[in-house]
């Protein structure tokens, strides 16, 4: 989620054997690469003021990419900015398009449990080895052409995603940015094939800015002249903005429910249960009536969204099938959004990391998931607005317990509580680490309760780790 900056301290290369030049030498492993990813300046770990002063700048990750013969110019890019709904929005599309026999490329961020989870091809995750060359040429590139040898975490990253893509010769790449959009590593996409736009609310508003306005403008920084823009559908601030930009820039817009026919709704049935349908209507695609196969309302402008970018891409030479665009739509499954870790006792995750995310999965919970009694573990960090996020938890939940995950950018879980008492007048237990906040919340719960662990990505990525260990689990609940 780290944008580039040339404010980053120059790499410490800690416990790397280094040649005479400089250069890291000892990258020969997977556990080397992810040792040298960790001395450089990440923004997912920068905390307080300091993250204000990041001065971010697309220069380092040009010159690397130039280094290697510039393969992002040679790549069919999807590029896909907003605040809420981009890993879903990138997870329905890309299933589309292998359904109709292409190889796509998709990175995303931040991972959950295995960093190579950001780099991936038709699901299939960049393999260890290959990681580890392409960082071994990244380290060696960036001696040479970047001062000090001080890029970040996200450029290097990012530039390994091109290039592996690029290799690999993959039809389309799915680009997700990390944050923001104008000044992110990956907005060095000279003339994406279509870019879009998801829903925007406030996140990271210490770099991005204090108002709906000021992010969309960041947000609204992947756009480019002549190429299209797909949006779904956005609150008059965000879009007089969006139009703003695009006008400025000669990009043309298209919103959800305005340029594209769209529509959706919430349906229960005994063969199906609770589900969305959504409908797109484009000039070249007819799509009606589909399930959206992500739990939620809010997955239906995500789908709608796909749906839209799936149909820009025929004006790129790809021929889509609908029917196998519909058949890879329904198989779509997301780790980490309202997925079920263990059924005894039922436990979900959600990465919901902001306001408007909480909101919408309170929602969807109640709408979609039956229960007696939801006991929330919930956790954020400090760049969020946490007021916003705990106003929201307490509308779903019957019983809550502060905890934090292992993010440097975590809330001490005490003030959590303190500033949840604030909100909304009720109490709150608090526990140090996640594996406590289980145990405490498993003790009263019963088969027809619900465990939601959610605030944060990184969060779910530990709850992912420590239930995979299902001994553990079970002397845990004890």
């Amino acid at each position: 989620m780290a944008a580039a900056a040339t404010t980053s301290r120059a790499p410490s290369h800690k416990n790397l054997r280094k040649t005479g030049d400089g250069r890291p030498g000892a990258i020969r492993t997977y556990r080397n690469a992810l040792a040298y990813l960790n001395t450089l300046f990440n923004l997912e770990c920068v905390t307080g003021p300091r993250r204000a002063k990041i001065q971010p700048s697309l220069g380092n990750t040009q010159k690397l990419l130039a280094a290697f013969g510039n393969p992002h110019k040679k790549l069919c890019v999807v590029h896909v900015a907003g605040t809420k709904g981009k890993g879903s929005t990138c997870a329905m599309l890309a299933s589309m398009l292998q359904a109709n026999k292409l190889r796509v490329g998709v990175y995303t961020s931040p991972h959950l449990t295995d960093l190579r989870e950001r780099i991936r091809i038709n699901n299939h995750l960049i393999s260890e080895t290959e990681f580890t060359r392409l960082i071994v040429r990244i380290a060696q590139a960036a001696g040479k052409v970047v001062r000090n040898g001080a890029i970040t975490y996200f450029e290097a990253l990012t530039v390994a995603a091109l290039l592996y893509f690029a290799e690999q010769e993959v039809d389309v790449v799915i680009l997700e940015t990390g944050l923001g959009g104008r000044l992110d590593s990956t907005n060095v996409v000279p003339r994406p094939a279509v870019c879009a736009i998801t829903a925007i609310s406030y996140d990271h508003t210490d770099i991005l800015g204090s108002t709906l306005a000021a992010i969309a403008e960041e947000k609204a920084g992947i756009f480019k002249p002549g190429v299209t823009a797909i949006s779904v559908p956005q609150v008059p601030e965000v879009k007089r903005v969006l139009k703003k930009v695009a006008e400025r820039v000669g990009a043309t817009l298209l919103f959800a429910g305005d340029d594209l026919e769209f529509s959706y709704r919430f349906e229960r049935s005994r063969a199906t249960g609770p589900h969305t349908r959504v409908s797109v209507i484009t000039p070249t695609g007819r799509y009606e009536h589909l399930a959206v196969p992500l739990p939620g309302e809010h997955q239906a402008v995500n789908c709608g969204l796909a749906l839209g970018l799936l149909d820009a891409l025929k004006g790129h030479g790809f021929k889509i099938d609908e029917e196998a665009a519909v058949s890879g739509l329904a198989n779509v499954r997301l780790e980490g959004r309202m997925e079920i870790i263990c059924e005894e006792p039922r436990v979900m995750v959600d990465g919901a990391h902001n306001a408007a995310s909480i909101e919408a999965l309170m929602r969807a919970i109640g709408q979609n998931v039956p229960y007696d009694s939801m006991v929330v573990i919930f956790g954020c960090n400090a760049d969020k607005d946490v007021d916003g996020m705990l106003r929201h938890i307490q509308l779903g939940a019957d019983k809550i317990i502060f905890t934090r995950s292992n993010s440097p950018r975590a809330v001490d879980p005490h003030e959590l509580a303190t500033r949840f008492a604030e909100v909304s007048g009720r109490m709150a237990q608090v526990e140090p680490d996640l594996a406590a906040a289980v145990r405490t919340a498993a003790k009263p719960i019963t088969r027809e309760d619900l465990l939601c662990i959610t605030g944060s990505f990184y969060l779910v990525g530990e709850a992912k780790k420590l239930f995979t260990d299902k001994d553990y689990v079970q002397q845990l609940l004890r």
